[in-house]
Parts: C-alpha cells; sequence; structure tokens
C-alpha cells in the first residue's frame, strides 16, 4: 500500500455532538457479507426521509461539499456501539480524515486500523475551521501527518496529537496484525529461549 504523508482536500462541516454509529451506519445495513455498497447507508437517517426521498437541506448531499474528503465533526464522535461499518462507510463516501473535539475510543481504534484518520483538536481551533467550511465550501484544508499539524490556505496552523504506532499504521497501512508482523523476528527469538528455560513447555 502506498505510504500516505498528508491528506488534502474541502471539509464537510458536520458539527453534531455524541454522533454514535448506529446514526453513521444504521442497522439495516449491516446485513451484507462485505464491504460493498455501505457508503449508501452512511448517515442514511440525516441523508434521506421516511419515504427515501433525499433531505434538502442535508449538508453531505449539497453540491458545494459533494468530493469532500474531510469531514468536520462533534465532540465524541462515534460513540455507541463498536460496528467497524461505520468506518468503511465513512471511507467508502470519500472521507480520509474526521476532524473533531474529540473521538469515542473504540471508534478511534477501528478508524486507525483502517486508515481513516481522525484529527483531534480543540474546541475553539474546530470553530474557526467549521465557520470557514460554512462560508467558503471551496476551501481547502491540508493535513500533514508526518509532522500533525492542519493548514488553512490562509497559513493558519494546527497541531494535533497523534501516537507513534496509529501515525505508522495510518503512514504505512497497516494493520494491527501488520504491526505485529514487524516484530516477528524479536518474537521467534523470544520463542526460542523461552523453550530452552522452560523445554517442558514445547508444543511438540
Amino acid at each position: 500500500m502506498n505510504r500516505l504523508a498528508s491528506i488534502e482536500g474541502t471539509a464537510t462541516p458536520l458539527p453534531i455532538e455524541n454522533l454514535d454509529t448506529d446514526q453513521i451506519m444504521p442497522k439495516q445495513f449491516l446485513r451484507i457479507i462485505d464491504k460493498a455498497g455501505l457508503s449508501d447507508g452512511l448517515l442514511y437517517d440525516l441523508r434521506f426521509d421516511t419515504n427515501g426521498a433525499p433531505r434538502a437541506d442535508c449538508v453531505l448531499d449539497r453540491p458545494a461539499y459533494r468530493g469532500s474528503t474531510i469531514l468536520l465533526g462533534g465532540a465524541n464522535f462515534g460513540c455507541g456501539s463498536s460496528r467497524e461499518h461505520a468506518v468503511w462507510g465513512l471511507q467508502q463516501f470519500g472521507f480520509q480524515a474526521v476532524i473533531a473535539p474529540s473521538f469515542a475510543e473504540i471508534f478511534y481504534s477501528n478508524a486507525m486500523n483502517n486508515r481513516l484518520l481522525l484529527v483531534q483538536l480543540e474546541r475553539e481551533s474546530i470553530d474557526e475551521l467549521l465557520r470557514d467550511a460554512w462560508e467558503h465550501p471551496a476551501t481547502t484544508l491540508r493535513i500533514d501527518i508526518e509532522e500533525q499539524t492542519v493548514t488553512t490556505p490562509d497559513g493558519r496552523s494546527y497541531p494535533f496529537p497523534l501516537g507513534a504506532r496509529h501515525k505508522r499504521m495510518v503512514m504505512e497501512g497497516m494493520d494491527t496484525i501488520d504491526l505485529t508482523f514487524t516484530s516477528l523476528a524479536d518474537i521467534e527469538a523470544f520463542e526460542r529461549r523461552h523453550v530452552e528455560r522452560h523445554p517442558w513447555a514445547a508444543v511438540m
């Protein structure tokens, strides 16, 4: 997988607090046996009315925000159930990153394991980015993963925290299994030492 050093694109404002995974990906879209078609279910009740007709006031379907690669969310984004489909749906819809004041813990792990970058900023910083996104929908943001900054076209820069393990996983396209295999030589050496010291524990 190609190395991902940065993400650049327009941002869609969706400042809903406590947006849970049941809302992000409703249960009726969990019946599939693979990941295909989840973009249709993303935030379905927000995008469509009870008759299945598109809601004209839904920001996700406004022409000005189509093709957006960054989502600006509210605090505690991705709370609720642990369904990984929420992450897959966001990615299939075209989002490569979500910027929010905070994220639910399980959602955070699911996202990073699937290379959906989650950026946590102070609320004041996100309020500024939201204002820009509402007033100037075509404005692009640049997320530098290596430097851990979000930069606006006028030069404002917002640093964000990112652990070394998750940073490596996102940049190199690794999941937890891939990450474990990078330590395979150390794991095998430990196994050899363990068997030498405790031969009765060796698997026959």
